[in-house]
């Protein structure tokens, strides 16, 4: 049964952008690696804050300089392209040119889903999406190669990462889900699971989050061995040992049997981790020992059910990470194809709770049919 999305799927059937704009668009894919690293530069340089510091009244070139200890050479080079971006403006008084922040520098420097994007985008993705072609041509994570010559998935290396890498992925993991759980809490835990199974539970956030709201719960988490060592620490330091207890297993791996009945499943964005043939397996799973009155609960943010179009840009851009850093073969999904799949697997979807949390999650409540 396919489904209809609410997304305003007809801006993506229409072409009505005049030829010169069409062609400046084009021009902007051409030059984005480059114009990425201009604002990375910017940024890292401290240049972009500098002119942020100086207000709508601006700065000028020789005082940027002056403040950074950049050439005036460099100054002009990346502020010149931020200029022709619309991230920096140009204003002339009294002869004497003046630099200000756009709106869109604002956001740049200063707005948390931006700069989680932003860094993930740099740390995480960039020089493996040199080899997204390849990545799709072999239905394999070509570019993981820049984070180890050695894992398959990353999933496998997330604990190794070095500092700065590891903090960019939880960073943007978690910005993402853990804004939807104040509103997914009261929906999941309405139903007063005693045993919860948190598959994919990663580092233990909604282990934690569950305990903290309902005092009887007791929560499994479910994921690969270098994730429940983390998960396991930190939820002793929140002082929840007693209730917190793990799993460790590959969810693929046809040895990996699950726990039997569960009051409740929990996967938090999860599942866009897995291509859709992947998904119907691991709800088999699930469905092998859930009971009919297992709730299975699927947090994900699905791209045609976003308010605004720099939501689903945002949604759709990730995908390419899975493709190439991640796994190869999955990606951020849409409703109707989502729910296929797991009905697929013997469930049946009860309801639908959509736009959780500022990003727009949905939460989609399953049972077996």
């Amino acid at each position: 049964m396919k489904r209809n999305s609410d997304f305003y799927i007809e801006k993506f059937a229409e072409d009505k952008m005049h030829a010169v704009d069409a062609k400046f668009e084009a021009q902007k894919i051409a030059f984005a690696p480059l114009t990425f690293q201009a604002i990375r530069a910017l940024l890292d340089l401290g240049i972009m804050q500098i002119i942020n510091d100086a207000g709508d009244d601006g700065i000028t070139v020789d005082d940027i300089c002056a403040k950074s200890g950049i050439s005036s050479y460099g100054v002009k080079v990346l502020t010149e392209m931020a200029i022709g971006m619309h991230v920096i403006l140009l204003k002339i008084k009294n002869n004497t040119e003046y630099l200000s922040l756009s709106k869109t520098g604002w956001f740049l420097l200063e707005d948390n889903l931006t700069k989680a994007n932003f860094n993930f985008t740099n740390d995480i993705c960039y020089k493996g999406a040199f080899d997204l072609g390849e990545s799709v041509k072999n239905g394999k994570p070509e570019g993981l190669k820049y984070l180890s010559k050695d894992a398959t998935i990353i999933y496998e290396i997330l604990s190794k990462l070095p500092e700065k890498e590891h903090k960019s992925w939880f960073d943007f993991d978690h910005f993402y889900s853990d804004i939807a759980f104040p509103e997914a809490l009261p929906i999941v835990y309405k139903e007063k699971p005693a045993k919860l199974f948190d598959i994919g539970g990663n580092t233990a956030k909604w282990a934690i989050a569950s305990c903290k709201f309902d005092p009887d719960v007791k929560v499994t988490i479910i994921d690969l061995p270098g994730q429940t060592a983390v998960a396991e620490e930190n939820a002793a330091k929140a002082g929840f040992a007693d209730r917190i207890s793990t799993y460790a297993g590959n969810i693929l791996a046809e040895t990996t049997v699950l726990p039997p009945a569960p009051d409740a499943v929990w996967m938090s964005q999860f599942l866009d981790c897995f291509s859709l043939h992947q998904i119907t397996k691991i709800l088999k799973k699930v469905h092998t020992v859930a009971t009919d009155n297992t709730n299975v609960y699927v947090l994900e943010p699905l791209w045609d059910k976003q308010k605004f179009e720099a939501e689903s840009y945002s949604l759709q851009a990730t995908s390419l990470y899975f493709t190439c850093m991640a796994n190869g073969n999955s990606k951020m999904y849409r409703y109707g194809e989502l729910v296929d799949a797991i009905e697929e697997a013997g469930f049946e979807l009860k309801t639908a709770h959509h736009n959780l949390g500022s990003n727009c999650y949905s939460l989609l409540v399953f049972k077996k049919k």
